[in-house]
């Protein structure tokens, strides 16, 4: 993974597409993902704080995803959404 939170962020929710999760984690791991694709890309600090802000949303909603490793990736990633929108 990179150094840098944002894209350290989608690496994360896109390492989980490639593994095999439950339907419902799947959904919201691809809607975070889009987003968090949007986040590597935009400069202005406010839309990339609500960007972020999203991204722990859609995580909040995933208790287990049925893959260790995804559960893994989706735990760092809510980290680093969390620091990304506390920034």
């Amino acid at each position: 993974m990179t150094s840098d939170p944002q894209t350290e962020l989608y690496e994360c929710l896109a390492a989980t597409a490639e593994l095999p999760v439950e339907r419902t984690a799947s959904r919201l791991l691809g809607e975070a993902q889009a987003v968090a694709a949007d986040v590597r890309d935009i400069d202005d600090p406010a839309v990339v704080a609500k960007r972020a802000e999203i991204v722990s949303d859609l995580l909040a909603e995933i208790d287990e995803t049925g893959h260790p490793d995804a559960d893994e990736y989706v735990a760092r990633a809510r980290d680093l959404a969390a620091q990304i929108a506390e920034r």
